[in-house]
């Protein structure tokens, strides 16, 4: 390796619920460095979370965690050449990449969605997302059935 690995920053927990991993996701929402804009939409989503929730033992913040962790994928494929021939390998995803994934289709679908606000729609997609469904949960069932279809090819692992 030329470069060395690059060092990860400490992230600050944010002001409402003093969780790192909230930060995170916020920093993934932002747009154009707006970061308070960003705090503002997510907080907005828990509230409208909090509201709409059905079972009663569970936290808005709690769901939120749930819902990403429905969405993070275990397996993903990767592209690798082998003999002229590209072939789509099944391979296991680091933890951090796990969440980082889960936190960008979370942001994605929620985006694509046609509530009102993007609270409205980041919350609609948190709430479908703990109920195990929804696009971006629907994105890893897609994953983790193309990583099953190539489970063939798992022996060019690198």
């Amino acid at each position: 390796m030329r470069k060395k690995q690059a060092k990860k920053r400490p992230l600050l927990p944010d002001p409402r619920f003093n969780d790192q991993l909230v930060t995170r996701f916020v920093n993934n929402m932002m747009w154009d460095g707006k970061k308070s804009v960003a705090f503002k939409v997510f907080y907005d989503a828990i509230d409208i979370v909090e509201e709409k929730k059905q079972d009663d033992e569970k936290t808005a913040l709690e769901l939120w965690k749930d819902a990403l962790s429905n969405v993070m994928p275990h397996v993903e494929v990767r592209s690798r050449r082998v003999g002229g021939a590209t072939f789509q390998i099944p391979m296991q995803i680091r933890p951090d990449r796990k969440i980082a994934t889960a936190m960008k289709w979370l942001i994605t679908y929620s985006r694509k969605r046609n509530e009102k606000s993007m609270a409205a729609k980041l919350a609609a997609e948190i709430l479908a997302a703990a109920k195990e469904e929804g696009a971006a949960v629907k994105k890893r069932m897609d994953t983790h059935k193309m990583a099953e279809a190539n489970k063939a090819f798992s022996h060019f692992r690198f």
